[in-house]
C-alpha cells in the first residue's frame, strides 16, 4: 500500500511523522509519502500514479490529477470540507470521498465569536492606535455600538451554526438563520427562525456564514446581496470563501455598507497576501485559516484523518468516519 500526504506548504507544518507512524501502525508496510506542492503538477501526477490513498485538505484533484491515480481507492480529508476533489469523477472510478465529520466545532464557534466580538469593539485599531501610534483616545476610532439586542443572521445552521446560535444568545443577540436544507424542527430546537437569503440582508447587525461550498451557494453573497444590506453590519465567514464574491465585499467595505469583517477564509486557499484588497484594513481581521486550531483539535485531526485512511484501505468501511459518496461506491 502507498498513501501519499500532500498539501500547500503552509499547511503542512505538523508533525508529519506522527501521521506517517500511525499510518505504517495499522497498515503494516505501508509506504508514506510527504509532499509540499509548490505547482509542479507533473511531479504530483507522478507520485500519485501508484498510490492507493491521498491524504490531503485543499489541493483540488481534478480530472487530470485522477486520471494519472490509476489505482486510487480513496481521497482522504484532514478537513470537515471535501470540495477539493471533482466529486463526479471520483465516484466515477469508484474512489472514496473521506472528509472528517466533526472534530472542531466549538473552536470554530469561539473564533467566529471571537471576531464579532473584536470587531464590535475596535480592538484591532485600538491595538493600533496603542503599540503604533501611542495614542490614548477611547473616541479614535468607528462609533461603536452595543451588541445586546442586535439581530445576527447565521448562514448555515449545521453543527456550528447551531454552537454560534448558542453563544450568540448569551450576548443578548437575536439569532436567525438562512438553511434551505435544514428541517423546521432542528431549526426550531435551535430557537432560530428560518428566513430568506434577502431578509437575512434586511434585518441583520451581523451576518455569519457557516455553510459547506457546493455549486448552488458558489458565489452566492455577490453584490446584489452585499448591495441590499439595510443593517451595516458586521460580516464574519469562517466558512468557505468561495461562498463570498470577495470584490462585492470589498466593494461594500468602500462603499460603507458593511460594519466590518472577519474573515478566516478567503477567495484562495493560499492566497497572496501582497495583492490581497482585504488586508491591511482597520476593520477587517483576517486569520488564516485557523479557526479550528487548538493543540486538542489539530492531534484530533491527525488521528481521526490517518485513521479514515488506515479503516478504509483495509475494507473496514463502517469504521470509517465519513465516506460522503458511499451510496455511489461499489465497496
Amino acid at each position: 500500500m502507498k498513501v501519499v500526504i500532500t498539501d500547500y506548504p503552509d499547511t503542512m507544518g505538523r508533525n508529519l511523522a506522527y501521521e506517517e507512524a500511525i499510518l505504517k501502525r495499522g497498515i503494516p508496510g505501508c509506504e508514506t509519502i510527504c509532499y509540499l506542492y509548490r505547482g509542479d503538477k507533473e511531479e504530483l501526477k507522478r507520485l500519485v500514479s501508484d498510490a492507493d490513498a491521498v491524504l490531503t485538505a485543499f489541493l483540488y484533484f481534478d480530472k487530470e490529477l485522477l486520471d494519472s491515480a490509476t489505482g486510487m481507492k480513496c481521497i482522504c480529508f484532514n478537513a470537515t470540507g471535501y470540495n477539493a476533489v471533482d466529486y463526479e469523477e471520483a465516484c466515477r472510478r469508484n474512489i472514496g470521498i473521506v472528509p472528517i465529520g466533526e472534530y472542531c466545532t466549538g473552536e470554530v464557534a469561539d473564533h467566529t465569536m471571537a471576531l464579532i466580538l473584536a470587531l464590535a469593539r475596535g480592538l484591532k485599531h485600538y491595538g493600533h492606535d496603542i503599540d503604533d501610534l501611542k495614542r490614548w483616545q477611547y473616541y479614535s476610532g468607528q462609533k461603536l455600538r452595543r451588541i445586546s439586542g442586535m439581530t445576527m443572521g447565521i448562514l448555515g445552521l449545521g453543527k456550528i451554526g447551531r454552537a454560534v446560535a448558542e453563544r450568540a444568545k448569551s450576548f443578548g443577540i437575536h439569532v436567525i438563520a438562512y438553511d434551505p436544507y435544514l428541517p423546521t424542527e432542528i431549526a426550531r430546537k435551535t430557537g432560530a427562525e428560518l428566513v430568506s437569503l434577502p431578509e437575512i440582508a434586511e434585518r441583520c447587525h451581523i451576518i455569519t456564514n457557516h455553510m459547506i461550498l457546493s455549486e448552488e451557494n458558489r458565489g452566492l453573497l455577490d453584490e446584489k446581496f452585499f448591495g441590499s444590506l439595510k443593517q451595516c453590519p458586521i460580516f464574519v465567514n469562517t466558512g468557505r470563501g468561495e461562498v463570498v464574491n470577495h470584490k462585492a465585499l470589498v466593494k461594500a467595505l468602500d462603499e460603507g455598507r458593511v460594519f466590518g469583517a472577519g474573515l478566516d477564509v478567503l477567495a484562495q486557499e493560499n492566497p497572496d497576501l501582497a495583492q490581497e484588497e482585504l488586508a491591511g484594513r482597520e476593520n477587517v481581521i483576517i486569520t488564516p485559516h485557523a479557526a479550528f486550531y487548538t493543540i486538542e483539535t489539530l492531534k484530533a485531526l491527525q488521528d481521526i484523518s490517518c485513521e479514515n485512511v488506515v479503516h478504509y484501505l483495509r475494507g473496514e468501511y463502517d469504521l470509517v468516519n465519513r465516506i460522503v459518496n458511499r451510496d455511489r461506491l461499489v465497496l
